[in-house]
């Protein structure tokens, strides 16, 4: 019997990680504060972001972009938005946004109260974005760079460059119609592969087809000037981002996957791999009761 006990003991202890490996949606990958903070003495734009955060976080839940304002008086209203990545689950999207709003009091600084609250800030993780801004704060360029992440190993494939290129221009074309991937709230999203490379771009809902299309251009345009022959990189622009890897072997199975249906993938593998894990647990719980019964029987039959 002690093997039965140690065969679920370590059938416990392994579950855990299997679920855990799949929480990077929810990581960090830049913020942006502005370095005004507001004058709140009676603490209304505090409590307009408050309520702004609120009904983002909520909106979350059912869609992976939204727009909205809280407060009437122009001085002290707050415009707001958030968006997911085109292939996150609903479940995952409300959880990556609803980390934000902490975030944006750790890394920014205030705490609501005080008058200590930047006028404008964005939290960028690995799945989703907020930002947030008093109303009539100066607009930038929807293509304006804000970040940056270059892979640091080169290809050294002479013809990188050229399926580099047409994996750039399948997803110029595909975020305008929704390609692969899906369109909500008019921002495209799209990500495929060409021959060894895999790309991916998305744009903010409030961009029409046309638009998005010109942001994304401009994006990976960016990614060829900003990381060379780098096997990947990932560029943010103030309304779209998109990202590239490049694989010499081969884009793997997988990848060539939506991160939800990559998710999909990996819940059913473990789901195989627990329940066929279980089933031969109960094969050898069956033939350890089996065994200790022929024990017995052979026993008394010696009576």
């Amino acid at each position: 019997m002690k093997l039965i006990y140690q065969f679920f003991a370590i059938l416990w202890f392994c579950l855990p990680f299997s679920v855990i490996s799949d929480d990077n949606y929810k990581n960090l990958i830049f913020k942006g504060c502005a370095n005004q903070k507001f004058p709140d003495p009676t603490g209304v734009f505090s409590q307009n972001l408050k309520t702004l955060f609120t009904s983002l976080v909520s909106q979350s839940a059912q869609s992976s972009f939204a727009s909205t304002t809280s407060g009437t008086d122009n001085t002290t209203a707050v415009i707001g938005v958030f968006q997911c990545r085109g292939d996150l689950p609903n479940a995952q999207c409300y959880d990556c946004v609803a980390k934000i709003p902490k975030l944006v009091s750790k890394l920014c600084g205030g705490d609501g109260d005080g008058g200590n609250v930047v006028v404008a800030a964005r939290v960028q993780l690995a799945g989703c974005y907020l930002r947030y801004e008093v109303s009539g704060f100066e607009q930038t360029s929807g293509t304006e760079m804000l970040y940056r992440i270059c892979g640091k190993k080169h290809s050294g494939d002479s013809g990188f460059s050229g399926k580099r290129d047409s994996a750039f221009e399948m997803a110029e074309n595909g975020v305008k119609t929704g390609g692969n991937g899906v369109v909500g709230g008019g921002g495209g999203f799209y990500a495929g592969q060409y021959e060894s490379v895999y790309a991916l771009g998305q744009c903010e809902g409030s961009l029409g087809n046309s638009d998005c299309g010109e942001c994304v251009k401009d994006g990976f345009e960016r990614a060829k000037s900003e990381c060379g022959d780098s096997i990947s990189g990932q560029i943010y622009l103030h309304k779209c981002f998109v990202s590239y890897s490049y694989y010499s072997r081969g884009v793997p199975n997988i990848s060539s996957l939506s991160d939800g249906e990559k998710r999909q993938h990996t819940q059913r593998t473990i789901a195989l791999a627990v329940g066929g894990v279980a089933v031969l647990g109960f094969v050898i719980v069956c033939l350890l009761v089996l065994k200790s019964a022929m024990k017995k029987k052979s026993k008394y039959d010696a009576y």
